[in-house]
Formats: C-alpha cells, structure tokens, sequence
C-alpha cells in the first residue's frame, strides 16, 4: 500500500488527504504543519476572524477529530527540514518519514518590508496566518491611526475591517491606482470610492519611505514627503510561493515549484498543489493565488495518486468582501483591450473582452453576471457586448445563445 507524506497543511493539502482516503487509498498518510493549529481557511481571517464574528473553530476546514478518525496521521508545529529524494524520506527535527508519494503543498509567504525602512519595527504586522492576525487583533481599537501599505485586495480588505471597527485608516500605493495588477481602472474607482465614503483616506501614487520608531512604529514617512503619525501598520504588498524547500532538494523552480499538466514535480515521486505550484495552461504557465485552485489542485493530484491521469484545466474564480460588498472575479483578465459594463440597480459588472473573445468578469454585489460570466467562460462562449450591456437581456439568455 502506496504511503503519502503531504508537506503544508492548508486549503490544498485538506482537500488533498480527504480525496486520498475518499477516493480509496488504503496506505498511510502524513499531514505535516508548521502551525499549531489544524488545517483553518484564511480568507476569514482578516474579515469575520478578525471582526470578532467568527469563532475559531468555524476556521477548521473540518473537525480535529476528523483526521485521527480517518487514520490521517496530523503532525502539527513541526517543520520539515529537507526531502532525501533518493532514499524518499521527509526528514524533520526529530524524525525521517518514508514516502512513496510526496506533496508540496507549501503555500506562499508575505512580501515583507525591509529592515532598512522600518519593517522590523514592533507594530508591523502582514495578514497571513493565525497568528498573524491575533497578534494585530488588540491594535485594532477604535479612533487608533493605522497605516496600510498596499491596495491589493489583502491591503482593501484590512482598511475596510479598520474602518469598520473604528479606526482612522490611511491607504497608500506605490502604483498609479490601487488594484492595479489585477482589475481594470473601471473596477479600482469603484473600490476606490467605496472606501474614501467609509472615511479612508487612500494614497496613489505614493510609496513608502521610511517607519520611525525606537522598538515600536509611531510615524511614517511617505516617498512624497508626508509624514503620518501612526499607531501600527499592516503590509499587503503581496505574497511569494514558498519554494525553499523544492530548492534545497533540487526541483524545477518556475515561479513556484514546477509541475507538469498531471501535478508532478520534476521528480515524479514527488508532487505540488495550489499557491506554490505553477502548471501548463495552453501554452503559458500560470500560478493562481486562490481557495479555488488550492482545492481543485489538490484534489486533481489526489486524484493521479490513485492512477487516474487526469489533467489539470484551471477555472479561476476569486472573491474579496469590503464592507457589505462581495467582488467576485470569474476568469482571468490578461490580455484584455476593452471593458464592458453592465449596471442594473445596485448590480454592477465589468466584463473583460480581448477583441470578441470574453476574458473574465468582475461582479459587484451581482451574483447572476458571475455565476453566468463564470460558465460562459468556462464554456469557452463570448457574448455580443451589446446584449451585455442592455439591462433588458436576461443573462442565462446568453448561455443558450
């Protein structure tokens, strides 16, 4: 009986050992985690978590009696040190864990800001783990200054649960406009507007120059010359894939670990899923940072495991929740030349075409254009842009055409 040894114990890596034991392997399994707690969901953290609306058990992807009970062996707050490859052995600080099959499911790491600049300082915190978030938690009192540097959605999401408990929130950008990298201006006007009527005061244009302080951050100085008092700072200036471990016993690096259409390695022993694992898509690779990859990955390298040879088709989706507004983002929109908006009533979409071909799709608080835009695209369909926009088409109209 074949044993699996799955290094990371996040959304792929869950979802990966509940396919194994529902799909019919027999063999051993091993979850290894750094972190003390069990396999937990990380969007809630720097929204219902850290708002207090959520308790911490609602995080747990599945009950921590789940894995004994499914003979899951759960190894919590241990790193894994290295991979033997030759004698296919994950070796940590107190043991050697043979495998016949071995999973990377590493995640990613938050960009930090440089020691140069103040990033050491006490105070400074980013929104990735558990910890991160209940180490921030009792900085986010009401009528407290707090600085955000980065306007991705990590950056938004923060401002928005600050200004909702109170706080006075500054927002800066480096780039020309916040979201810059993943959404057309169309759709960053509409967040940026969202959260100056919130009373975030959001930065453009301006980078961060310097934190000040002894031990604990108390001011900022922004590149512009502004300087900003400042109680504690929160940095969304994106994440990495975590690679280290893939490095050190000399796998294929790609941006990220580099797996082929079926999820392995370089090593055919050894396989990767979600954020840490780039993959042939047509004839690009791409790496996705989302829930829905990290699942659909890890059940598809579950699913090879057991011998089914089944290629993997990414079907992006994402979603980002700011005040009472859900984004979600169906498809992906590299490469688009024009936008076609669609607004019925509170209802807003920004459709994402290059040329006729419709690329992906972002939905305000409309959840009929993402479910449509989302198989549309999947369907490989792009609708007339008229029809699109003419609030007078029904939208699952568009699936038949």
């Amino acid at each position: 009986m074949d044993s699996v040894v799955v290094i990371g114990a996040g959304q792929a890596a869950a979802s990966l050992v509940a396919r194994l034991r529902s799909g019919g392997l027999e063999g051993k399994i091993t979850l290894i985690g750094e972190e003390p707690a069990p396999p937990y969901q990380r969007p809630p953290l720097s929204k219902a978590y850290l708002l207090g609306e959520m308790e911490l058990e609602r995080l747990y992807l599945r009950p921590a009696s789940y894995y004994p009970e499914n003979g899951i062996d759960l190894h919590l707050s241990e790193t894994v040190t290295a991979i033997d490859r030759k004698k296919r052995q994950v070796i940590t600080a107190g043991q050697k864990i043979p495998y016949d099959h071995c999973v990377l499911c590493t995640g990613s790491v938050p960009r930090r800001l440089p020691a140069a600049i103040g990033g050491e300082l006490d105070g400074v915190y980013v929104v990735r783990t558990l910890q991160d978030v209940d180490d921030m938690a009792p900085q986010c009192r009401a009528k407290r200054r707090v600085l955000i540097v980065g306007g991705g959605y990590i950056g938004l999401e923060a401002a928005a649960v600050c200004a909702k408990r109170g706080l006075k929130v500054t927002l800066v950008e480096a780039a020309d406009r916040i979201l810059q990298r993943v959404a057309a201006p169309e759709t960053s006007a509409w967040f940026r507007a969202l959260h100056k009527r919130h009373g975030v005061t959001v930065r453009e244009g301006v980078g961060l120059k310097q934190l000040v302080g002894e031990a604990h951050v108390c001011a900022a100085e922004l590149t512009d010359g502004t300087e900003l008092e400042v109680d504690f700072v929160v940095v969304g200036v994106g994440i990495a894939p975590a690679t280290e471990l893939a490095q050190g016993c000399g796998l294929e690096i790609d941006n990220g670990i580099k797996v082929n259409e079926l999820g392995q390695t370089s090593d055919p022993a050894i396989w990767a899923a979600g954020d840490c694992a780039s993959f042939p898509q047509g004839d690009r690779r791409l790496r996705l940072e989302s829930v829905g990859n990290a699942i659909d990955m890890g059940e598809l390298v579950a699913d090879n495991i057991l011998g089914q040879a089944r290629p993997y088709v990414a079907k992006p989706w994402f979603w980002s929740d700011q005040y009472d507004v859900k984004l979600q983002i169906a498809g992906l929109n590299t490469g688009y030349d024009r936008i076609v908006v669609r607004k019925d009533g509170e209802a807003l979409s920004h459709w994402y075409y290059a040329g006729d071909r419709l690329l992906a799709v972002d939905a305000i608080n409309d959840s009929r254009a993402y479910m449509v835009g989302k198989r549309l695209i999947e369907a490989g369909k792009s609708p007339d842009p008229a029809a699109v926009t003419d609030t007078a088409t029904d939208l699952k109209a568009l699936l038949k055409a």
